[in-house]
């Protein structure tokens, strides 16, 4: 097997799925079908449940035809558990997993006032996470995510947990914060302060490592600033990394390439990115 023209780091909501929607557009499930066809390793590194992922992007991927010798992995949870496309097995880390008292409150606080504006994922294994209603405007989510988020930090911090949330530190009886909360533009999770992009690109190394020669060139895409992390990893390890930021900030200053999609973000600009190294690689 030759060594691969490119390999692909791809976040999922934001560069593939719309987050408004929370759907994956057909062309763009076709193009990443080509881009396999064409050698290019490509693994889904995300916060997503491996439900969700699976139901949006690995198995309409499958069910379509998966090329000869596809290399399509799934890292989701951040880092938490992965899988490989067509295999049907997940491989999960118990140490990254939330205390069971987490899905508790998430669960009592979304039973009352905050339900009108998000709900609890019950798919996540290692962390517990609450996502915006569909129905509900960004901006009047953040305004529900702010309270809600403080709520949280302080009942589990109650509750005997050492949190982190941005740059409050709410240290255990022993002085640790070994879990964090985390919002996103669409939800808010709670996870261990071990996990990450950065942990999830190392999870990829790993499984590309299984099935044949690693790329020496990658395109890492994503829409937030965690997502910098993933080219950051691989940039420490030596490799030639372009980071594609489609999130609406201005994109940060790295030494490695950092490009955008001028006139489009999110789901658009992940699109037209594929479609290019569609348009160049094949």
């Amino acid at each position: 097997m030759s060594t691969p023209p490119v390999g692909l780091l791809l976040d999922v909501d934001g560069p593939l799925a719309s987050p408004e929607t929370r759907t994956v557009d057909p062309s763009l499930l076709e193009d990443l079908r080509r881009l396999l066809a064409a050698g290019v390793p490509v693994v889904l590194n995300t916060g997503r449940s491996v439900d969700f992922v699976g139901e949006r992007l690995l198995g309409p991927l499958v069910a379509a035809g998966l090329p000869d010798g596809a290399r399509l992995h799934a890292v989701c949870e951040k880092g938490g558990l992965w899988t490989t496309a067509g295999a049907g097995e997940v491989h999960v880390d118990p140490s990254l997993a939330v205390p069971e008292v987490c899905h508790a409150v998430l669960a009592e606080l979304v039973g009352g006032e905050y339900g009108t504006a998000m709900f609890v994922d019950t798919g996540k294994r290692t962390m517990a996470t609450v996502e915006a209603r569909t129905d509900v405007p960004t901006a009047s989510f953040a305004a529900w995510q702010q309270r809600f988020d403080a709520e949280l930090a302080a009942r589990l911090s109650a509750a005997g947990l050492g949190i982190q949330r941005g740059d409050q530190l709410l240290p255990d009886a022993d002085g640790r914060t070994p879990w964090r909360i985390d919002p996103s533009v669409i939800a808010t999770d709670v996870e261990s302060v071990r996990s990450g992009k950065a942990l999830g690109a190392g999870r990829a190394l790993d499984l590309l490592r299984e099935d044949g020669p690693l790329p020496t060139s990658w395109h890492t895409v994503g829409d937030s600033r965690s997502d910098y992390a993933m080219a950051d990893h691989l940039h420490g390890l030596g490799a030639h990394v372009t980071h594609v930021d489609v999130g609406p900030r201005p994109p940060l200053d790295r030494p490695y390439r950092v490009h955008t999609v001028p006139g489009a973000r999110y789901e658009a600009a992940g699109g037209a990115h594929l479609h290019e190294l569609v348009a160049r690689l094949t």
